[in-house]
């Protein structure tokens, strides 16, 4: 074989051996039963950034990693990297290789970084396999904080025992000098890839953060960061928790504004993340210990919030916005607004723990609890919704729509208390808030263009939703735009073919402006043609009263087959194993209340319609597919919408 050709088979052989080493190293956890050696010689990188390198001569034994200027007996020592369970290794990466033409290895251990070279991927994989196997026979690393928090376990009914440990262990007791080293055992290394430093880096730099909340202006922002920290680095909130329990203990002024800073940020982390179980037991033991020693004092109150906190918390999948880290610093409730169809809202106070399953009660509220049909909360704005899933926290979706209101002023999303699927439209009372919500929803599919209907159809429908909202025509009455009554895409369609015509074919600046200009003015002209239209059906319906206009709006869309549909666009796969081969077509999915229809959309007809008794299985496999089994056919429907979109599906 010829030597370039041979170099080609070596280096494709060292990829696909790389890859398998990476599944068995960090899927199992375990190393390959190969012959390892423990000395040689390899490059050791003396700048960190693989630029330059020296040849040394390494030793590897049960306790450390050891290299000398030469292989000869006697020869000095000049490094020893000790080995514990918390020291890491890094495996050889092709990156390395492509730049440095090296396969490279990295140790941590608590004092050294040895960043280590080979030109050979085995000897780089065999120094790999037998330092980790070394380090997998240590024994777990505890720390001073760990060993005294399991003698305050093993005494915790011994108060005279207790209050000796705390007496004569400084670690456990509130500071004000820095801290140097985690108070809970880390990793050596970097491993996170999320562009914090390493986790024990980290774990100090938190305590210092928590210092400062002391003498802060404005807590909110080092709250919020600490929060934000422990959200992207889990193995940090048991530290947070103990550092937490620390300053919290045996404090020089503990009724002042600055020492409650810390009851303030525990608060917040006990209603955003769970400890471990170790630290969970010894934060209950202290927070009962601060109770004792100082009944119906602030810290009592907090320690007394907190121990309930952790009875309902529940892991976050965001960092409490910035009204809620306020409203649990003085362990109050937020006050969270609830729109229902139409112009309506009502108030309600939650907690962080409450979902979205607690604010259906709403029902109750609105006098809706005998009601046949059922109720949802949505995410909405004016283009789109989405249903909560019942345990979705209500605080973490204000947070986000926080998030996207600092993002865009435009958005305008709001939380939506809805008709979720029509069981029974035919006995709602007229009389009813349940029948104004029927009658906002229905007008909300209108203008959305989710009721197939003719345009003269249409129209009557824009003109009984004016008399409906303004009563009869006045020509002073300030009458709502067009985009409010009647579906947008019917008359803008024009404009952005046109549109698109323009920019494409035409090459010219100035025509494609004046081509703009033209279908703009057609599809204003168009605009106010459909306009005077409505507004000459609306001058006949003189005398109709709100109930009227309603009943009569409600007539013309229950012309539709899919009237009382909950409406999901989907992407829809059919699979059969009989007759029928497979097909993928952008659709209207319909849930009723006695069946499935699919709608071509835009279309009055339903292409099909699968009664529920027809239906042998239905299930969600993720939260964007919906499998339906009806017969001798298996239905899949993917959204491409976001996640959550079918789980209030059945």
């Amino acid at each position: 074989m010829e030597p370039h050709n041979q170099s080609k088979l070596e280096l494709l052989l060292q990829n696909e051996c790389l890859g398998l080493l990476d599944v068995f190293h960090y899927s199992f956890g375990v190393c390959l039963p190969v012959f390892l050696p423990c000395k040689g010689w390899l490059l050791l990188d003396v700048r960190g950034k693989w630029i330059k390198q020296r040849r040394y001569w390494f030793v590897l034994s049960q306790d450390s990693l050891d290299y000398y200027m030469g292989s000869e007996k006697g020869a000095r020592r000049l490094g020893t990297l000790v080995l514990t369970n918390l020291c890491s290794v890094i495996w050889p990466d092709k990156q390395t290789y492509k730049e440095t033409g090296y396969w490279g290895i990295t140790v941590y251990g608590r004092a050294h970084c040895y960043r280590l070279l080979t030109k050979h991927f085995n000897e780089a994989v065999h120094w790999a396999c037998a330092i980790q196997k070394i380090i997998d026979t240590k024994s777990p690393v505890e720390t001073p904080t760990q060993l005294l928090i399991r003698d305050i376990e093993e005494n915790k009914f011994n108060p005279e025992v207790v209050e000796h440990i705390y007496q004569h262990n400084p670690i456990l007791k509130y500071t004000q000098g820095p801290l140097y080293a985690p108070l809970l055992p880390f990793p050596y290394g970097n491993h996170n890839g999320k562009g914090y430093d390493s986790v024990r880096e980290e774990a100090v730099k938190l305590f210092n953060c928590l210092q400062q909340l002391e003498s802060a202006r404005e807590p909110v922002p080092i709250i919020q960061g600490v929060l934000q920290t422990c959200l992207d680095l889990r193995p940090l909130r048991d530290e947070i928790y103990c550092q937490l329990v620390k300053q919290t203990s045996y404090t020089p002024s503990p009724y002042t504004a600055a020492h409650l800073r810390y009851w303030q940020l525990l608060t917040c982390m006990s209603c955003t993340f769970l400890p471990g179980p170790t630290v969970l037991k010894y934060l209950r033991f202290h927070l009962k210990r601060i109770q004792s020693q100082s009944p119906e004092s602030e810290m009592d109150n907090y320690a007394s919030f907190i121990s309930e906190a952790l009875e309902r918390t529940k892991c976050r999948e965001c960092v409490p916005s910035w009204e809620e880290i306020q409203m649990l610093m003085s362990r109050q409730e937020m006050l969270c607004t609830v729109h229902y169809p139409g112009p309506g809202s009502c108030q309600l106070y939650i907690s962080s723990h409450t979902t979205a399953t607690e604010v259906w009660e709403m029902q109750v509220k609105l006098g809706l609890q005998e009601s046949k049909n059922t109720f949802a909360l949505y995410k909405q704005n004016a283009l789109w919704e989405q249903p909560l899933t019942g345990g979705t926290l209500i605080a973490d979706i204000l947070t986000r729509l926080e998030k996207q209101l600092l993002i865009s002023s435009k958005s305008q999303w709001k939380l939506c208390f809805k008709l979720y699927c029509l069981l029974d439209a035919d006995s709602i009372s007229v009389d009813s808030i349940e029948y104004f919500f029927l009658f906002e929803q229905c007008h909300e599919m209108v203008v959305r263009g989710q009721l197939p209907a003719c345009e003269d159809d249409l129209q009557a429908l824009a003109a009984l939703r004016l008399q409906c909202l303004m009563g009869d025509f006045s020509s002073h009455s300030p009458c709502p735009s067009l985009d409010e009554l009647f579906p947008a895409h019917r008359f803008h369609s024009g404009l952005l073919a046109g549109t698109l015509w323009s920019h494409t074919a035409t090459t010219a600046h100035k025509q494609k402006v004046k081509q703009d200009l033209r279908l703009r003015s057609r599809v204003k002209e168009e605009a106010a043609a459909m306009m005077g239209s409505i507004l000459e059906q609306w001058k006949g319906l003189a005398g109709y009263s709100r109930r009227d206009s309603m009943a009569a709006y409600l007539n013309i869309a229950r012309q539709w087959s899919g009237f009382g549909c909950t409406l999901y666009e989907v992407d829809f796969y059919i699979v059969s194993t009989v007759r029928f081969g497979g097909f993928s077509q952008k659709l209207w999915l319909g849930v009723a209340a006695t069946s499935v229809s699919l709608y071509k959309q835009g279309e009055s007809e339903a292409l099909e319609s699968f009664p529920y008794g027809q239906i042998c299985s239905y299930g969600v496999s993720d939260s964007n597919t919906f499998k339906i089994t009806a017969g001798d056919r298996d239905l899949l429907f993917e959204t491409t919408k976001d996640r959550g979109v079918f789980q209030c599906c059945g």
